[in-house]
C-alpha cells in the first residue's frame, strides 16, 4: 500500500494529533454557520494555514454536522500551486496520511477518472500540494471514515472539470469539496470589494471567475457550470480575509465559504428539466437585454428592467448581429470588468453602432437583424512552444482563442470554427486579424483560450 504522507503538518496546521484535533474542534465551535436541515452536495472552502483561513473553512464544514453516517466518499479538487498540470491529476497512491490517520483512496473512482483524456496520474503534483491536504483534518473530524478522490487541477477548462465531476457525482453518499482562496495581496478595502464581486458571481452561478479573483477559479467554475445546468442553489456562509483573522491589513488574502444544495424532492428527470428551463430563461434574458439596448439607442424601445441575480455578477460577453445570415456587427469583452448585464448592453450598442467594419445600424434594419450573445469563461493560458504544439492543443468548435504580442491582440470566438474548421487556417486568420504575419511565432507571444455559452435568436 502506497501512502502520500502529510506535507504541511507543522506549518499549515499542528503536527501533533491532539493539538490538531483540538484546533479543528475550536474552529467548528466558533463557526459562523451551523448545520442546516439538509446536507450540502458540495462545499467551497479555503486552504490557507489554519490561523488565517481555519475559521472560514469551519463555516463550511459545520454544515456537515449530522452527515457522519451518510457521506461515504469525498471528491476533493484544489488548484496546483507547485507543479504544472495539464488538466487534472490523480495521485496514484492508495491513501493520504494526516496526523489524524490515513484516508483511503476511492480506487474504483480513480480508475474511472483515469480513463478521461483530461485526467493524468502525477504523484509529483500531489507530493507537496497543500490545497487538498489542509481540508482532510476537517473532513476526518466531521465525517469519520470515508474514501477520498483527490484531484489537483491545473490547465483545464470549466467544461473539462464539469465532465470529471459529472462522472463521479454519485448520490447522497458523495460530497464534492472545491478548495480555493480568493484575492491575493491586495490592500484590505480593495480586497473586500474584489471578493464581494467574486462572492456575488458564485451565488449567481456564474462560471466566469479568473485567477486574480480566486486561485481555485478553474475547479470553482467547473462546479458552477454543473450547478447552473442542474438547478442547484448556492448559499454563502462566510466571507473574510486574513486582515480579519491573523494578518495585517496592508496586503491580505481573501477567503470565503459556500454550500451548494441540490433541489429537494426532485427526480433526476425533474432536475434535468429545471436545469434546461433555467438555461433557457438565462438566454432569453440576455437576448432581450441586448435587443432592448439597441432599440433604446434607436429611440424605438428600451431594455427590460434587469432583476436576475446573475446579471449583477461580473462577466464578459460578446454580442454578434447578423442580417440575412451575414455578419452585421460583433463587439465584446475578453475580461469580466463589470456586471454581466451592463456588459451585454454596452456590447450590444457597440456591435450595432460602433463596429468600424460597418455603418451604424439603421431603424429599418432593426427587425431584420438577429442577435447572438456569448458569455465567456475566464481565459486560460496555453503553454505551447510552437505553432504545431498550439494546433495540437486546440479543440475545434469548443475553444475561443486569444493571441497577444505586445500591443497587437485579436480573438476568434468558438463560432468561427464553423467557417474555419481547420486549426491551421483558424490560427493563420487570427494572426492576420492581429496584424501578425501568418506563421509568426515568438517566445513573447501570449496565447489563451476560453469557452462560451451561446444564446441566439431564431
Amino acid at each position: 500500500m502506497t501512502t502520500r504522507p502529510a506535507a504541511v503538518a507543522g506549518s499549515f496546521y499542528p503536527a501533533a494529533a491532539g493539538a490538531l484535533r483540538e484546533e479543528v474542534r475550536a474552529h467548528l465551535r466558533n463557526a459562523t454557520s451551523r448545520a442546516a436541515s439538509s446536507t450540502p452536495k458540495a462545499l467551497i472552502a479555503p486552504h490557507a494555514g489554519y490561523v488565517y483561513s481555519g475559521p472560514i473553512a469551519a463555516s463550511a464544514y459545520a454544515r456537515l454536522e449530522g452527515a457522519r453516517d451518510r457521506i461515504e466518499r469525498v471528491v476533493l479538487l484544489g488548484p496546483a500551486h507547485r507543479v504544472p498540470v495539464r488538466g487534472l491529476a490523480l495521485p496514484g497512491v492508495d491513501a493520504f496520511d494526516t496526523p489524524l490517520g490515513a484516508v483511503p483512496i476511492d480506487a474504483e473512482g480513480a480508475r474511472k477518472l483515469a480513463a478521461l483524456p483530461q485526467v493524468e496520474v502525477s504523484a509529483r503534483a500531489h507530493a507537496y500540494e497543500h490545497s487538498l491536504e489542509v481540508h482532510l483534518p476537517f473532513l476526518q473530524h466531521t465525517l469519520g471514515s470515508f474514501t477520498l478522490l483527490p484531484l489537483v487541477v491545473g490547465d483545464a477548462t470549466a467544461d473539462e472539470v464539469a465532465e470529471v465531476l459529472r462522472s463521479v457525482w454519485g448520490g447522497p453518499e458523495t460530497l464534492i469539496v472545491v478548495s480555493s482562496d480568493l484575492s491575493h495581496y491586495l490592500p484590505y478595502a480593495e480586497a473586500r470589494r474584489t471578493d464581494a464581486h467574486t462572492a456575488q458571481a458564485i451565488v449567481a452561478l456564474a462560471p466566469t471567475l479568473d485567477h486574480l479573483q480566486a486561485c481555485g477559479a478553474t475547479p470553482v467554475n467547473g462546479l458552477l457550470t454543473i450547478a447552473r445546468r442542474t438547478g442547484l442553489r448556492v448559499e454563502q456562509l462566510d466571507l473574510r480575509n486574513s486582515g480579519d483573522t491573523a494578518g495585517d491589513r496592508a496586503r491580505v488574502v481573501g477567503y470565503g465559504a459556500w454550500a451548494v444544495y441540490e433541489p429537494a424532492h426532485r427526480s433526476r428527470e425533474e432536475e434535468a428539466g429545471a436545469g434546461a428551463a433555467d438555461e433557457g430563461s438565462r438566454g432569453d434574458t440576455l437576448l432581450a437585454l441586448a435587443r432592448g439596448a439597441i432599440a433604446q439607442r434607436l429611440g424605438i424601445g428600451s431594455p427590460p428592467r434587469a432583476q436576475a441575480e446573475f446579471l449583477r455578477a461580473h462577466g464578459a460577453s460578446f454580442v454578434t448581429l447578423r442580417r440575412e445570415r451575414e455578419l452585421r456587427g460583433c463587439i465584446g469583452s475578453l475580461e469580466a470588468r463589470r456586471p454581466l448585464g451592463e456588459d451585454v448592453e454596452h456590447n450590444a450598442r457597440a456591435a450595432a453602432f460602433a463596429d468600424p467594419r460597418f455603418e451604424p445600424l439603421a431603424v429599418h434594419e432593426f427587425e431584420e437583424v438577429r442577435v447572438e450573445v456569448s458569455v465567456l469563461s475566464a481565459p486560460q493560458p496555453i503553454a505551447a512552444g510552437s505553432l504545431d504544439e498550439l494546433r495540437a492543443q486546440l479543440r475545434p468548435h469548443v475553444d475561443g482563442l486569444i493571441l497577444r504580442y505586445g500591443v497587437q491582440r485579436a480573438t476568434f470566438l468558438p463560432q468561427v470554427w464553423d467557417t474555419l474548421p481547420d486549426a491551421h487556417d483558424f490560427i493563420a486568420q487570427l494572426q492576420r486579424k492581429a496584424g501578425l504575419p501568418i506563421g509568426f511565432w515568438h517566445g513573447d507571444l501570449e496565447v489563451a483560450r476560453y469557452t462560451v455559452e451561446k444564446f441566439a435568436e431564431e
